[in-house]
């Protein structure tokens, strides 16, 4: 089912039209795959099948997972959604980095 593409997409243009800045949807990109790496670990780490069926079912394992889900792994489309994620994972590590320095006070 589409179900985990139609969250994504929905959750970024809510994003987006509410807040209307880059920054702003790297962080929802970021809080997505953080969000969803927790949860893969949990999986593989959590004693209780039932929870761990649950989330293996319902939860992809991260941003990847989706991107190779709806699209051919060895395809263009594939590649350049792939080199797209990455590079707003930079930009958020970038904006992590300013934040960072602006708090630090020496």
């Amino acid at each position: 089912m589409y179900i985990d593409l139609i969250v994504l997409v929905g959750l970024i243009i809510l994003v987006v039209m509410f807040f209307n800045r880059f920054q702003s949807f790297v962080f929802l990109m970021a809080i997505i795959e953080i969000s969803l790496r927790i949860l893969t670990f949990l999986r593989d780490n959590i004693g209780l099948r039932d929870v761990a069926g649950l989330i293996r079912k319902y939860f992809p394992e991260n941003m990847f997972a989706i991107i190779n889900k709806y699209t051919h792994s060895g395809d263009l489309l594939n590649t350049i959604l792939k080199w797209a994620f990455v590079i707003i994972m930079m930009f958020f590590l970038s904006y992590i980095f300013k934040i960072f320095l602006k708090k630090r006070k020496i």
